[in-house]
């Protein structure tokens, strides 16, 4: 709404038709016209009013075109739209509601009853608008809840492992990037980006004695180490959400290496799956460029050469190219979320 009224589009190929409404609304609310259907349609396109009343008779597209094309944009099909015509059967009234109008009127109109209809569908479409909103609000405070349940469970692998949860917080947002960067969909992106955090939940089921051990492990402590994404794979693996399944396959498949070298399964190239080879990728960077007390924390440029040398081999070459494009935003991660000692 524009100043605090309404706008109101009224669309009608004879000017004295329209004249008769702008007389009986003007004094309530803001009125646009048009005199034909791609007209309106331009109008509605680059500044959607809350109400449309709308001829059916029109020459070169008709009313109940114009209502058809409306109705097929998630932009233009909430709003109401109002037939008003001199077509008085019923089956005309039917076949207008059909294609998605709220309300038939006939001509000659009657001012009362226009601005009665009007009122009550404007009050209609404010309410569903705000109950929309309100839904939104709620699905995005979800969204969000369940994001940080995601992270909170990645954390607990991270602590468990001497390492600081923000660690899981980083590595996800290096991933979201990279997979942009590779020109996936958006919604595996996002997926992505909840799904990372949970990569090590495997390191739930390692005894301490191994996982923190601070010498170099044996050759049998390193095969119970390895056995942490497979148990990270059985302990999502039952959920059968999106999320869900991606965190399992990104848990069993991040320590695969390009060259078929990695485990546990000894997965080589595009076998990999696309999320276990730019999670890899993501872990690696930030365990690397993060201080732990084992080593100190790689500058960037080091980390990026030691890993531009490593593609084809650990890391999928293309996916490297991709990443190292990214410098910029990475930095931008890594200040946002850096330790505080």
């Amino acid at each position: 709404m524009t100043d605090g009224r309404a706008t109101i589009l009224v669309v009608d190929d004879m000017p004295e038709n329209i004249d008769v409404l702008v007389g009986i609304l003007k004094a309530d609310y803001k009125i646009k016209v048009a005199l034909n259907g791609p007209t309106a349609l331009k109008i509605v396109q680059a500044s959607p009013p809350d109400l449309i009343l709308l001829d059916i008779m029109m020459p070169e597209m008709d009313g109940l075109e114009v209502c058809r094309r409306l109705k097929a944009q998630p932009m233009t099909s909430p709003i109401p739209v109002i037939f008003v015509t001199a077509l008085g059967e019923v089956s005309d009234e039917a076949a207008g509601l059909a294609v998605g109008a709220v309300d038939y009127l006939t001509k000659p109109v009657n001012a009362a009853i226009v601005r009665a209809r009007v009122k009550a569908q404007l009050a209609l479409y404010s309410q569903a608008q705000h109950l929309e909103s309100l839904v939104r609000a709620r699905t995005e405070e979800l969204e969000q809840a369940r994001l940080h349940v995601v992270q909170c469970l990645g954390r607990a692998a991270e602590y468990k492992d001497n390492e600081t949860g923000l660690h899981v917080i980083r590595m996800s947002h290096y991933a979201e990037k990279l997979a942009r960067a590779a020109g996936l969909p958006e919604h595996f992106c996002q997926v992505l980006l909840h799904a990372a955090p949970m990569h090590d939940i495997g390191k739930i089921g390692i005894p301490d004695g191994i996982l923190k051990k601070a010498d170099r492990l044996d050759e049998q402590e390193w095969g119970v180490m390895r056995t942490h994404p497979e148990l990270g794979a059985r302990i999502l693996g039952d959920l059968e959400t999106e999320l869900m399944q991606m965190a399992s396959t990104i848990a069993l498949t991040h320590h695969e290496r390009w060259d078929g070298e990695g485990y546990p399964q000894g997965l080589k190239g595009e076998a990999i799956p696309i999320e276990g080879r730019i999670v890899a990728i993501a872990d690696v960077f930030d365990a690397l460029t993060s201080r732990r007390p084992y080593k100190d924390a790689w500058t960037i440029e080091d980390t990026l050469k030691q890993m531009i040398s490593d593609s084809g081999s650990l890391f999928d070459p293309t996916l490297m190219e991709h990443f190292v494009g990214l410098e910029p935003e990475l930095r931008l991660i890594a200040e946002r979320y850096r330790e505080q000692r």
